[in-house]
């Protein structure tokens, strides 16, 4: 099925970041019938932020024109502005690259740095850092890491190449190799390959597996020695996701009595704020053919998790 094309922006982009869109639902639950009014119930809490936008033109259209406070709730249209960034904590902010040409920036992702802006960060994300360091705001991500898996990570540099590199994922045409720690089960058959269905929704922080047609699939296998700590005894697998699901090298290894370690999503959902380790799960590898070049490409994190056997 083909990907949806995101709207453009009749914004800029301001300082790395992009505009914020909002699309007016079919019913004004507010009742007072204008933009302004539905903005305010919906963000209570951004009433002076929105007074200002609205005074100075900062509330657009799709094709750019400022609505004036008054305008007319119009189901299902869509408003674009600048939100006030919020407060954000320092993130660690190493991006080495990997690799780079006219067309694709590839590097290498710390963990506990967001891929884009989510929720409290904005800034402190693995776009808007590079944009900014680089100057480059048409750099736009390809995939996406979770927060706390560190590795590779690719970013198109060219707005009119993109959908080229997006359909190799697509078609399955970019393999990719994630190193993970966790517990070490000797009865645990290996290699496999782990299939299921995975669903995930806003209601809920963790994905999870149901009843249904297949949709997610994991190739595991161990790819180390175990190790034991203070801790508990652990050993370094080797995971070939064939699909891309939310989540879904976690949910699998999950699945499987063996949790990534000091993950804080599963197999329980730990207190909000608590912070522990980094998650020990790494993108190592990604290989495909560069769909402009027709050049085989192979980039390996040089990231190390704690893995007891020397690497």
């Amino acid at each position: 099925m083909p990907r949806r094309r995101s709207p453009r922006s009749p914004l800029p982009l301001r300082n790395g970041v992009d505009p914020v869109r909002v699309r007016l639902p079919e019913a004004d639950a507010s009742g007072t019938g204008t933009v302004r009014g539905w903005l305010l119930a919906r963000f209570p809490a951004s009433a002076a932020e929105l007074a200002d936008l609205f005074a100075a033109g900062g509330v657009v259209d799709d094709d750019g024109r400022p609505l004036p406070p008054g305008a007319p709730f119009v189901p299902g249209a869509a408003l674009w502005y600048h939100r006030a960034l919020p407060e954000e904590p320092e993130l660690p902010g190493d991006l080495p690259v990997l690799h780079e040409d006219e067309w694709l920036l590839a590097v290498d992702k710390p963990h506990g740095l967001p891929t884009t802006p989510r929720g409290g960060f904005v800034a402190q994300s693995a776009l808007v850092k590079l944009r900014r360091a680089r100057g480059e705001d048409r750099l736009s991500p390809l995939h996406r890491l979770d927060r706390g898996t560190a590795g590779v990570l690719l970013l198109s540099r060219d707005p009119a190449t993109r959908g080229r590199f997006q359909t190799l994922f697509q078609d399955r045409a970019v393999a990719k190799e994630y190193e993970a720690v966790a517990p070490h089960d000797p009865d645990l058959v290996l290699p496999r390959v782990v299939a299921s269905r995975i669903v995930k929704d806003r209601t809920c922080l963790q994905a999870r597996e149901v009843p249904g047609p297949v949709n997610a699939r994991t190739a595991v296998e161990r790819a180390g020695a175990p190790f034991a700590d203070d801790d508990g005894c652990w050993v370094r697998y080797r995971l070939r996701p064939e699909t891309g699901r939310t989540h879904q090298i976690r949910v699998h290894l999950a699945s499987l009595g063996v949790p990534v370690r000091h993950d804080p999503l599963y197999p329980r959902v730990l207190p909000a704020g608590a912070a522990g380790p980094p998650l020990q799960l790494l993108a190592r590898r990604i290989a495909f053919v560069h769909p402009v070049t027709g050049v085989p490409l192979s980039l390996v994190s040089g990231r190390r998790l704690a893995c007891g056997d020397g690497r």
